[in-house]
Parts: structure tokens; C-alpha cells; sequence
């Protein structure tokens, strides 16, 4: 499946889980996915931590990505996501992406394909989603965690943001401003 590939190609880290949905035809996965790669960091290869990531990524996928939630730092991140995974989007993938510097929630259709954009600070974008489309912790109850990605993905096939923008990708491109990701703890 896709995302045993993209382990095994070191595209995934910090793993939080993978592993298969009920019916076996999807894994499910919560952790970061890799744009830019790290340097490699001695001589038996290993990779120091990556330099561009989709920050705690919600992702369901069999042969393609179904859904894909995650937090971007930047906007310019886009276009790397796009040039890396877009080959692997199914054609009615779902799709909410969190960035940091964005100025307003819009939607971006690439090749089909709708993504929703929408500004976020600080917050983890499982939390962000499951407000965004009016889920509970109870929605959840008693699932595995493949089983919460599922009903995630069932929620947001039904959902059309319509109060959202309809921009293209370089108009959206050109929605920033100069927010950072705020960070917490011990300085």
C-alpha cells in the first residue's frame, strides 16, 4: 500500500500510528509528512530530521491518498506538497490544509481535486477538523484510531465550505502575511 512506500522511503516521521482500516483496503496514518528531506547525518545513512514537513498529517490512503488534513508553516509549502504527492491524490481525495500564514480560508481546485485552505496559528490540525466540521469526541467513541479517520473522511465527503472562497492556487499563493507558528513550553 501507499503508505507502507512512503515509510519505507522515509516520507513519514514522527509516527504517531499506521496501521490498516477494518475492511484492510486503507491504512491510516497520523504523523508528519516529509516535503524536504533531511541531510544525511553519518556514514550509515541516516537522515538528520526533515527541513519541510505537513505538520500532523491525517492521512487515509489505499493505491492513493483518500484524505489528507495537515498543517502547512507556510503557504509556499503548497507548491512542494503538489510536486511531491499530487501523483498519488485519488481523484475525489478530501482534503483540509492549516497553514500558518495564510490570511483567510479559501478553496483551491487542482485538477479536480478541492483543497481547503484555512489560517491557523498555534492548534493541531485533528482538533481544528473535527471543529470545522462539527464532529464531537463522542462521533468517536469506542473507534480505533483507523476507524476515526474513516468517519472523519465520511464527514468531510458531505462537506462544502461554501462560505469559503473559490480562488485559484497562484491567487492563493499570494494570501500571506508574516505569522509564525507560535510555539509552547520551556524556553
Amino acid at each position: 500500500m501507499l503508505l507502507n512506500t512512503y515509510k519505507e522511503n522515509q516520507k513519514l516521521f514522527y509516527i504517531n500510528f499506521l496501521e490498516s482500516t477494518p475492511s484492510g483496503s486503507s491504512l491510516a496514518y497520523r504523523g508528519d509528512l516529509v516535503l524536504i528531506q533531511g541531510e544525511v547525518g553519518d556514514d550509515k545513512g541516516h537522515l538528520m530530521p526533515p527541513k519541510a514537513v505537513v505538520r500532523e498529517s491525517v492521512i487515509l490512503a489505499g493505491d492513493k491518498i483518500d484524505m489528507l488534513i495537515g498543517g502547512l508553516d507556510k503557504m509556499e509549502l503548497l507548491p512542494l506538497l503538489l510536486d511531491a504527492y499530487k501523483a498519488d491524490f485519488a481523484a475525489d481525495m478530501k482534503s483540509i490544509l492549516f497553514v500558518v500564514n495564510l490570511t483567510k480560508p479559501v478553496q483551491v481546485a487542482i485538477e479536480g481535486i478541492n483543497l481547503i485552505l484555512i489560517p491557523l496559528v498555534q492548534g493541531v490540525p485533528w482538533n481544528e477538523a473535527m471543529e470545522e466540521l462539527a464532529l464531537e469526541k463522542s462521533d468517536f467513541k469506542g473507534q480505533t484510531p483507523a476507524e476515526k479517520l474513516e468517519t472523519m473522511l465520511a464527514e468531510l465527503a458531505g462537506y462544502k465550505p461554501k462560505k469559503y472562497a473559490e480562488v485559484s492556487l497562484e491567487e492563493a499563493l499570494g494570501m500571506t502575511n508574516n505569522a509564525v507558528r507560535e510555539t509552547h513550553g520551556a524556553l
